[in-house]
């Protein structure tokens, strides 16, 4: 895994933990302030890990004297009762910090986990595995990590650094050509993406030469139409991505009509925290 940390884990846990302790953990100062204590936090289910940063981070703002020991990483596949870290330091700020550090740490690890078993169903095949705009709010540089941890490939960060012609932005422009020469104008240095919903669509879309097309819920048999289209087209290589009600059962055949992307939004969008838990020893 070689995934570059997001630049924003400090402000995320700034707010995480403003929104949790306000202004003051009521429950942890019933424990006198010179106790200390050690800890350990599992994983109750298989998984892959991802959220290590974000853990530090709330211990360092929580209080500087807690330290984490990780015995794994980002990336790592873990098992039910594997010991994933070793917290030491005063009880009460242990306390403050472990529902923060357990909700960024369960989190990421769930979009992790299951963009790990989308990456693993389409093996030998060439294709990549896209994530979406479709994110946790406040959490998007956040989870877009985490399916990079799990060999994933990040679609667009946002609206600012791609442009993906959909179908209202079409209607808006009066005609693909219309909005791709209009986006051309905008910005000649990002990703120029085209939604297509039919074959004809497709077509139009190869006559404008952008550099990746959508194809939005085609079945398996109009993919491999489309690829077989694009590929022909002779004057610039463009890449074929597929969208639209793929499941784990369905991408494999998906991914084998020759497509180069397949995005899921499910990814960042439907997540199952994993079961973690930080016990005291």
């Amino acid at each position: 895994m070689n995934a570059t940390l997001p630049p924003d884990i400090a402000d995320s846990v700034t707010r995480a933990l403003a929104e949790d302790v306000g202004s003051g953990d009521l429950t942890a100062s019933l424990v006198p302030s010179a106790v200390r204590a050690s800890a350990t936090v599992i994983t109750r289910e298989q998984a892959i890990l991802c959220g290590c940063a974000w853990v530090d981070e709330v211990c360092r703002q929580v209080d500087a004297g807690i330290r984490v020991t990780w015995e794994a990483k980002d990336g790592d596949r873990v098992e039910p009762d594997q010991v994933l870290c070793r917290i030491e330091g005063p009880a009460r700020s242990m306390l403050t910090a472990e529902r923060p550090a357990l909700n960024f740490l369960q989190t990421l690890s769930g979009t992790a986990t299951v963009t790990r078993r989308y990456v693993e169903a389409v093996a030998g095949t060439g294709c990549r595995i896209l994530d979406t705009r479709k994110t946790i709010p406040g959490l998007r540089l956040a989870q877009k990590y985490a399916v990079r941890c799990a060999g994933g490939t990040n679609h667009r960060i946002g609206l600012f650094d791609g442009i993906l012609i959909k179908e209202n932005h079409i209607a808006a422009a009066g005609s693909i050509a219309a909005a791709v020469a209009a986006a051309r104008a905008v910005s000649s240095q990002v990703l120029l993406e085209v939604e297509v919903e039919t074959i004809g669509e497709l077509n139009q879309a190869i006559a404008t030469h952008p550099d990746r097309i959508l194809i939005d819920n085609f079945t398996p048999e109009q993919m491999r139409e489309a690829v077989a289209i694009t590929r022909a087209c002779k004057a610039k290589k463009i890449d074929l991505e597929a969208s639209g009600n793929v499941t784990l059962e369905t991408i494999r055949k998906v991914a084998e009509t020759g497509v180069d992307f397949i995005s899921i939004g499910s990814l960042t969008k439907h997540v199952q925290a994993i079961d973690l838990s930080m016990r005291f020893a």
